[in-house]
């Protein structure tokens, strides 16, 4: 199952810049993401071998870091009880009108655990909380697992993978500037208060995990970095000024960088203000790129036999079931 989350590492920028061409009444739609791990032997089995590691959150280099940090040693797989978890012990949107979703994937029989796995995904589905199941191996191996049996009760859709095919990287031209693009979007960012430090060099070394898994991972960072989805309001004086969770009037010197503790309020407006134009500046070039680069690597991939991975499975059960629910995605 290592194969799985080294798929879920590569994969999950790729993930987050299809979602981030969908739009809800031309508006696009706010994304949120947790992270449980189960069937870690490493677990207490009175925990049920399973963990969230994220709760909700739009914080996506959070879940890097965590995807990045993550380990298997093997073990049984409570599917029943991690989803019962998840429906429980997460704070979902009211909203009928919201997309709302758990992916679940595994190689152990659906079955396994005390929590009825048909009770947790019926409970699920009564709060309009879609299952996808994912079975890594033979299709109908997870058929007879209950893996598509879970899917059927909760309206997802029951798909199979293989966990260990390495997903095939396609370079383009436009790589090598998207990924420099990338880089300087980091100079655009102005960290403040107690962790806003920290949370610039985590910003830095997810870039560094992604070069070091392929260069076409930072591509796709990059890209993730340019759209809406990549907020930072909590560390961020950009973003948390364009969403009015800073008073710049009242800010404690201490909690500001550097380079702005000596000026007035109307210099640090100003100083801001220049970020978040040369910040954008940098997000049109690497949107402009992206477009030459989707084309390029569309008739590349048109050459190749590529099966199915962790994240055309997501991409094509989101697109189904967001359609449903009003949202339209661009087309390619």
């Amino acid at each position: 199952m290592q194969g799985l989350i080294e798929q879920a590492k590569t994969q999950l920028w790729k993930i987050v810049n299809e979602l981030a061409t969908a739009k809800r009444n031309g508006r696009s739609p706010n994304l949120e993401v947790a992270l449980y791990e189960y069937g870690k032997s490493s677990i207490p089995s009175s925990e049920d071998y399973l963990r969230m590691i994220v709760p909700l959150t739009n914080d996506l280099d959070q879940i890097s870091e965590e995807l990045f940090k993550l380990r298997t040693n093997g073990g049984s797989e409570f599917c029943g009880a991690v989803i019962d978890s998840a429906v429980k012990g997460l704070k979902w949107s009211k909203s009928t009108k919201e997309y709302k979703v758990i992916f679940i994937a595994g190689n152990e029989p659906f079955t396994q655990g005390n929590t009825s796995y048909k009770d947790a995904c019926k409970n699920a589905i009564s709060k309009g909380i879609i299952i996808n199941t994912i079975f890594c191996g033979d299709y109908n191996s997870g058929i007879q697992t209950k893996w598509k049996d879970g899917a059927d009760l909760a309206d997802g859709k029951y798909m199979n993978i293989d966990h260990n095919r390495k997903v095939v990287h396609i370079q383009s031209p436009h790589d090598a500037e998207i990924i420099k693009l990338g880089g300087q979007l980091n100079k655009t960012y102005i960290s403040y208060g107690v962790k806003g430090k920290r949370m610039k060099e985590r910003q830095k070394k997810q870039d560094s995990n992604a070069m070091k898994v392929n260069p076409s991972v930072m591509v796709q960072r990059s890209v993730t970095k340019s759209s809406g989805y990549y907020k930072n309001k909590t560390w961020d004086m950009v973003d948390a000024d364009k969403e009015g969770a800073i008073n710049l009037e009242t800010m404690s010197e201490e909690s500001l960088p550097e380079e702005m503790k000596k000026m007035n309020v109307k210099e640090k407006k100003e100083y801001i203000k220049n970020k978040r134009i040369e910040r954008k500046e940098i997000q049109k070039k690497i949107k402009d790129l992206k477009t030459k680069r989707d084309k390029f690597v569309a008739d590349k991939r048109k050459k190749s036999a590529d099966g199915k991975t962790l994240d055309s499975a997501i991409i094509d059960a989101i697109k189904t079931q967001a359609e449903k629910k009003k949202y339209k995605f661009e087309k390619k």
